[in-house]
């Protein structure tokens, strides 16, 4: 069963969406299975190693530590190429360079009880602008570009932008937007509004989604065998042993499943 007050994130949201069983092995067994992900596994390796480096890098950077002092670290030539896309980026006129007044908060953790569970999120920058607008950036560091219908559909998408509107009603939905800003297509953003019927919408779809896991007896595999190509899960469902490659994964791959969190510790910030 369901551990008691389990925190469901858009990672686990999306495991069961994807594939109930998965959910099962991974968030209620807690199956540590040594299968990789995707092949060459080297190569996937250092790429989730170089995503999870730019996000501390863009953390350090929207914090207020100069530029010069974090651009040694970008030591190969894949962060480099990022990490100048992202300066360009962040100083651009037209971007967050253009409100001066703009509060950023890069790794900003929310929670919000729902029943006895609840739902965290984790946004690599949340920003609010002097009108009230808040916006939400989630960087990406994907080999191919997703279609934003892909995105949309996702859970990421639509729990970030729905428990924003949640915890905080002062952020009427029409003021909320969400952007994925992509490190090898910096100039093609995936940018997508809200408004008060998309926030019912989602918000009703999360709580039916919850109150389904937590009452079900039966966690079947999917029958979309081609999700299983990147599931670490695959051989110990008979589903291939073979991984998929790695440049047509789009795994979260910068995003951890798991946070170790002092719920007491996270303000409830006015803006």
């Amino acid at each position: 069963m369901l551990p008691s007050f389990f925190t469901f994130s858009q990672s686990s949201l999306q495991d069961y969406s994807d594939c109930p069983r998965r959910f099962r092995l991974r968030y209620i067994e807690r199956l540590v299975w040594p299968a990789i992900e995707a092949e060459p596994a080297l190569e996937h390796e250092r790429h989730q190693e170089e995503g999870l480096l730019f996000h501390r890098l863009a953390q350090q950077y929207l914090l207020g530590l100069p530029a010069e002092s974090l651009t040694s670290l970008a030591n190969t030539p894949t962060l480099t190429r990022w990490w100048e896309n992202f300066l360009r980026f962040a100083r651009d006129p037209r971007g967050l360079a253009a409100s001066p007044g703009l509060i950023l908060r890069p790794e900003h953790i929310l929670s919000a009880p729902l029943g006895e569970h609840r739902l965290i999120a984790k946004y690599d920058l949340l920003a609010i602008g002097e009108d009230g607008k808040a916006t939400i950036f989630d960087w990406k560091t994907y080999r191919k570009r997703p279609r934003n219908e892909h995105l949309a559909a996702r859970w990421q998408t639509r729990l970030y932008r729905a428990l924003l509107a949640q915890a905080y009603p002062s952020f009427a939905p029409e003021r909320i937007e969400m952007v994925y800003w992509f490190t090898e297509f910096p100039e093609e953003p995936a940018r997508f509004l809200y408004n008060e019927a998309q926030y019912r919408r989602d918000w009703d779809s999360i709580t039916r989604l919850v109150e389904e896991i937590t009452t079900a007896t039966d966690f079947p595999m999917t029958e979309e065998v081609t999700r299983c190509r990147f599931c670490t899960y695959r051989s110990y469902c008979d589903r291939g042993v073979e991984a998929g490659p790695w440049d047509e994964s789009l795994a979260e791959e910068e995003e951890s499943t798991e946070f170790d969190i002092n719920f007491e510790q996270i303000a409830e910030i006015e803006f």
